[in-house]
């Protein structure tokens, strides 16, 4: 099963990710062109809102089928793509070899040097400085406001990350260069079909983490339980004393099942800061 969804391209050209997940639904696809719609007006971006994605599980697949994929996406889409149309840029499972794959298909297809269909493509192939920080950056940038607003220095808080991707990894980098300490992260474990929280109490580190994590940011258990980290459940990482929760996976992690784990002592301190 795959999908493209346009939801609006009153201001502009569409614009939004795609991703190779097995959970991929039409449903889902939509709702997140939504979203992409509102986040490019609400920056008053010229742009509208698109989302893509291929039902399917990238851990099966070689380097090959991937390829064959993003490129035969690109075939079935045609007239669909293009920098005055719709222009696609990595999200879930994907990054800049599957951009460079789809933005060779289109070149081929169409003769012509065009740089632009595609977002995440490397700097010399057209792409733009920051692209692979962005989103992360975003997100601390965020916590870094709204910790200003509660009168509260970001060097003297701690938080817990859900996932290890690239978003995740450049986000604890900011986070940590802004004096937080990261005392958990939670990601998936692809061997056991199931999450796990990493946690060290006097902060993780970072290139440690890294190099025991596959492309997909899952980090090896084993390696990691070597390296000195405590191996809780997956959920643990909405249970720690922390200041910070960033759900940095897939969308409808926060409901109301996770808030209640969220410690109390937790819950108390943003009453207190509210």
């Amino acid at each position: 099963h795959a999908a493209r969804v346009h939801h609006n391209d009153a201001r502009g050209p569409c614009r939004g990710g795609l991703r190779l997940h097995p959970l991929t639904s039409t449903d889902n696809i939509q709702a997140l062109a939504m979203l992409m719609t509102w986040a490019c007006a609400v920056v008053d971006l010229p742009l509208g809102g698109s989302m893509g994605g291929v039902a399917c599980d990238p851990h099966d697949l070689s380097a090959l089928e991937q390829e064959r994929l993003c490129r035969g996406w690109v075939r079935r889409l045609g007239p669909n793509l293009g920098p005055a149309r719709d222009i696609p840029g990595p999200d879930l499972m994907t990054g800049t070899r599957h951009m460079l794959w789809m933005l060779d298909e289109y070149e081929g297809l169409h003769a012509a040097h065009s740089p632009g269909v595609v977002t995440g493509n490397p700097v010399g192939l057209g792409g733009s400085l920051g692209r692979e920080e962005a989103t992360g950056y975003g997100v601390v940038i965020t916590i870094r406001e709204a910790l200003r607003d509660l009168k509260l220095d970001p060097g003297e808080t701690r938080a817990s990350f859900q996932g290890f991707g690239h978003l995740a990894q450049h986000a604890i980098a900011l986070y940590q260069q802004l004096g937080g300490h990261v005392t958990c992260v939670s990601c998936w474990d692809q061997g056991d079909r199931i999450s796990y929280a990493y946690r060290k109490p006097g902060g993780i580190d970072l290139e440690e983490l890294r190099s025991v994590a596959n492309a997909y940011g899952e980090i090896d258990r084993r390696r990691a339980e070597n390296l000195g980290y405590e191996v809780l459940p997956g959920e643990a990482w909405l249970e720690q004393e922390v200041e910070v929760f960033v759900p940095a996976a897939l969308e409808n992690q926060i409901n109301g099942d996770a808030v209640a784990l969220i410690s109390p002592a937790v819950k108390l301190l943003a009453e207190g800061a509210n």
